[in-house]
């Protein structure tokens, strides 16, 4: 099928389930991953570049619209950010260790844990490791719940944690400028490409680990950092890099769609096959393993770190590397703001999970 065609098809479908409310809960965007998966099972696929592309314009987005605020928030909390991070990807692995202990293969116990912490870089250094295509099957099989069960995680929180939404967030209008500047586009066009471009070179760079191979922020992370750093400078020397709000909310949500249609295709494929083949047992721990980690980052950063709830749950976005739960968050927040504690947290996510890797795959 014409990916002219299936595209459209995709959002047309995810967006009506996703207008569906259960309970007061509704998936929004997030309706989409759904529609992806099932026509993924009957082996529909898109171009990889779309499913990046809308990656990295959703969290250059994103990081462009927190960008102001983003210092003062990771200064207030850094190290409980870093933390809670590490502890719900150290969490992982102690489950994911408990899984192979009950006889669960090595690799595909790994392979589990990478999906229900919805670690692509872990699931790559995984199927190295391994040199076999276990850890792809049991990314597979807990890559769906682990994303969808992080969105319904954020979205059910704020019903029963002490939150007022936002009413909407900074108002949306031009943006101010210092007089005198440069202003090369004035629609923000301009400032989200150099954004993107500068993210996708950040996101390139990697830090050597034990053992071979190296760590980086990817294609989800480096665009994020970029947009944080470029919002909140909002100009570089006389050039002026700031995006109008109106722009940036656009930008944000097709992105976000984009996104979810690609990984929800992906991810589709196969994945009743593995599971008759594994069986339901498979389903179950990489539940737990995505459960699990989740109450336990939150709990952590509630009473041991003392966040306010909506910096906690972005936390546990950050650390379970979810950036369509980070927009199912946003969007139940009513605020961007939000995506500072994921910035902080994702990275130290990320180094837990490839050292998490790395050493069940040699102790398994």
């Amino acid at each position: 099928m014409s990916a002219v065609f299936l595209l459209p098809l995709i959002l047309i479908l995810g967006y009506a389930a996703g207008s569906i409310r259960v309970g007061g809960i509704s998936l929004g965007a997030s309706g989409v991953l759904l529609a992806a998966l099932v026509l993924g099972h009957f082996g529909m696929e898109l171009p990889s570049v779309i499913r990046e592309l809308g990656l990295v314009c959703f969290t250059a987005a994103v990081g462009m619209i927190s960008g102001p605020e983003f210092l003062s928030h990771l200064k207030k909390s850094a190290l409980g950010f870093l933390l809670t991070g590490a502890l719900i990807a150290a969490a992982g692995g102690l489950l994911c260790g408990a899984a192979i202990a009950s006889g669960v293969p090595t690799g595909l116990a790994v392979g589990l844990m990478t999906g229900a912490l919805t670690s692509t870089p872990g699931l790559a250094m995984a199927a190295e490791l391994s040199g076999d295509i276990l850890p792809t099957a049991g990314y597979g099989v807990a890559y769906p719940f682990g994303v969808v069960g992080v969105v319904l995680f954020v979205q059910l929180m704020p019903k029963l944690l002490p939150i007022r939404p936002a009413a909407g967030g900074p108002a949306a209008g031009p943006s101010r400028r210092k007089s005198g500047g440069l202003v090369i586009d004035p629609h923000g066009v301009f400032s989200l490409a150099l954004t993107a471009c500068l993210g996708f070179l950040l996101g390139k760079l990697a830090v050597p680990l034990p053992g071979g191979g190296g760590l980086s922020l990817g294609t989800a992370g480096g665009p994020l950092v970029a947009g944080l750093l470029l919002g909140g400078l909002r100009h570089i020397g006389p050039l002026h890099v700031e995006c109008p709000r109106a722009t940036l909310n656009v930008v944000r949500e097709l992105g976000l769609a984009l996104f979810l249609a690609g990984a929800g295709l992906q991810a589709g494929g196969g994945f009743l096959e593995i599971l008759r083949t594994y069986g339901i047992g498979l389903f179950l721990w990489g539940a737990a393993m995505t459960l699990l980690p989740m109450a336990a980052g939150l709990l952590a950063a509630l009473r041991l770190f003392r966040m306010d709830p909506l910096s906690a749950l972005s936390t546990v976005c950050g650390g379970m590397t979810s950036t369509p739960a980070l927009g199912a968050l946003i969007q139940a927040a009513g605020t961007d703001d939000v995506a500072s504690g994921y910035a902080a947290a994702y990275p130290a996510a990320l180094l837990s999970v490839a050292l998490a890797v790395q050493l069940l795959a040699r102790v398994g």
